[in-house]
């Protein structure tokens, strides 16, 4: 580890970190419409094409956690950290048969949020509710987690000091980075996001694409890479007792392996913030062709993961397994190169932070701020509230990062996958069917919540006591699985049975305003943008 500021690095990611937030500012002026509205500044106007999409949602989904932990699972654990690839791998089919359909019905009400849907669909506000809540919780620690990621990459590049430097001069860079994302994001919106993940991607292929040919001929080969690694793995945890990790995932750890890539491919796109890139672009026809293209990522991602094996073959040596792969960085590459690596991250952090704050912000203003609190609300004063809402929600993440240990961060993050998902009955089961009932949905919804928090509760780790992890053991099977699928399977059994019983008694279902053909509806039909907005549901 290098002692003291790396100037030439630091040098290098100011450069990048001074030019994206000058795009950020001017992004307001690009393709801005003249009225103030959620679709304005909450979706870019809904007015972006394929290759804009593409670059949005690849910013969104590769964030700098992904950057910073999917190596890092694999520098602590071995391969059971891979299992973020095939998750990557399995979520574009499964998104290619629903996307489109949420896009269309969208487009043609008006629809800013996933909870604007199901409210719509099911006629349910409560239901709509416990979506939103869900959406914003889950996005909270996420939204840390980005902070996260800029803060590792500040540690290592030595800005700020050490630990016993006085708190304000220790954080003053990421109260800095935090404060010009607060405010592109409340000037430009989704534009300003938007402009940079075009820098922010490019940046990260040039990194991915050097390291992966770069460091393993400094280290001697691939060869050298898994053989130093194996080693590695095979010590002896003493807190544990057991194996560090493995090369290949043991027969113990292959439900937990399959279900947490399982349940993190049907999570994934029940986030707020990939529903509101999803919903930016102009066409139908659009969303289809980024389900064909974005596993391009995935290749990037798997490339991804091997560094955490190349920083075991380096000997990083961290504490904190956050920090391993900005050190391996530093040690590895030439200073000017470093910075360049560094900004990739911190740019991969600022792109999504800033979408996540949008989205959440998108949910309390259409979900609880106009469906509760000011139901007249006009278009002006929904965005108003949503730009002030954006700000307290990295706000939010900033304390929470600040005051948290980082550990604890990751931890409530798993928590958040484990609620979002719940969320995926009433979202993806109403894209294609009205026969769910919107009680059974919201007891599913409160069941799969209670039961996914309270295991996620009891598990431990050997640093912490409770929400130690996301793995547990599943009921009626005996195995290790992800706690995430198995309270999403509860949650179906419960709408399923729920349904049929209150079919049976005729309790009231609510009225749909949607009808069968808004969900095959394109850019060129009649839609938001030319029909006056009618019924209950209307926005």
């Amino acid at each position: 580890m290098k002692d003291g500021v790396n100037g030439v690095a630091l040098g290098v990611f100011v450069f990048f970190f001074l030019a994206v937030t000058v795009m950020g500012f001017l992004a307001a002026r690009w393709r801005k419409a003249e009225n103030e509205s959620l679709d304005e500044w909450g979706l870019g106007g809904r007015s972006f094409g394929t290759w804009i999409t593409w670059f949005l949602l690849g910013g969104d989904l590769y964030t700098a956690y992904t950057f910073v932990a999917v190596p890092a699972a694999i520098y602590a654990a071995g391969a059971a950290g891979f299992f973020a690839v095939p998750y990557t791998i399995l979520v574009y089919p499964l998104i290619f048969t629903f996307l489109p359909r949420l896009w269309s019905v969208s487009h043609k009400h008006g629809y800013v949020t996933t909870s604007d849907f199901v409210r719509g669909r099911f006629g349910s506000k409560g239901l709509s509710l416990a979506v939103a809540v869900t959406g914003i919780l889950a996005t909270m620690p996420y939204i840390a987690l980005q902070l996260v990621g800029i803060q590792a990459v500040l540690d290592v590049m030595g800005v700020g000091g050490g630990e016993n430097t006085n708190w304000f001069v220790k954080d003053l860079p990421l109260l800095i980075a935090f404060g010009v994302l607060a405010a592109y994001t409340y000037s430009s919106g989704l534009r300003a996001p938007a402009l940079i993940a075009f820098v922010k991607d490019t940046l990260i292929y040039i990194v991915i694409a050097v390291a992966i040919i770069y460091i393993p001929i400094k280290l001697g080969g691939f060869d050298e890479i898994f053989t130093k690694a194996g080693e590695a793995y095979a010590t002896v945890n003493p807190a544990t007792g057991k194996p560090k990790g493995a090369l290949v995932p043991g027969e113990a750890g292959q439900w937990t392996y399959a279900t947490l890539a399982l349940g993190s491919a049907l999570a994934l796109f029940m986030y707020p913030h990939s529903i509101t890139a999803t919903l930016s672009s102009k066409s139908r026809e659009v969303i289809r062709r980024n389900t064909t293209i974005l596993p391009l990522y995935s290749l990037m991602l798997g490339l991804l993961a091997l560094l955490g094996f190349m920083a075991i073959a380096a000997g990083v040596k961290v504490t904190n397994g956050q920090l391993a792969i900005p050190q391996l960085f530093e040690n590895m590459f030439p200073d000017w190169f470093a910075g360049v690596a560094f900004a990739a991250i911190g740019i991969g952090a600022l792109v999504p932070a800033a979408i996540m704050s949008i989205a959440a912000a998108n949910l309390f203003t259409r979900n609880i701020y106009k469906d509760f609190i000011k139901r007249d609300a006009t278009p002006e004063q929904e965005t108003k509230v949503s730009k002030l809402v954006s700000l307290l929600v990295k706000v939010g993440a900033l304390v929470f990062v600040l005051t948290m240990d980082k550990t604890v961060a990751i931890n409530f993050q798993l928590l958040g996958g484990i609620w979002i998902l719940q969320t995926f009955p009433a979202l993806v089961g109403g894209l294609f069917t009205r026969w769910f009932h919107r009680w059974a949905l919201l007891a599913g919804w409160a069941v799969g919540m209670v039961y996914g928090t309270a295991a996620a509760y009891g598990v431990a780790s050997p640093t912490q006591k409770h929400f130690g992890g996301s793995a547990a053991e599943i009921p009626g099977i005996g195995e290790i699985g992800y706690i995430g699928l198995t309270a999403f399977v509860l949650n179906v059994l419960v709408t399923v049975v729920l349904t049929f019983v209150l079919k049976a008694v005729k309790a009231p279902e609510g009225v749909d305003e949607t009808s069968p053909e808004d969900y095959t509806a394109d850019a060129g039909d009649a839609g938001v943008r030319d029909l006056p907005k009618v019924g209950a549901g209307a926005h």
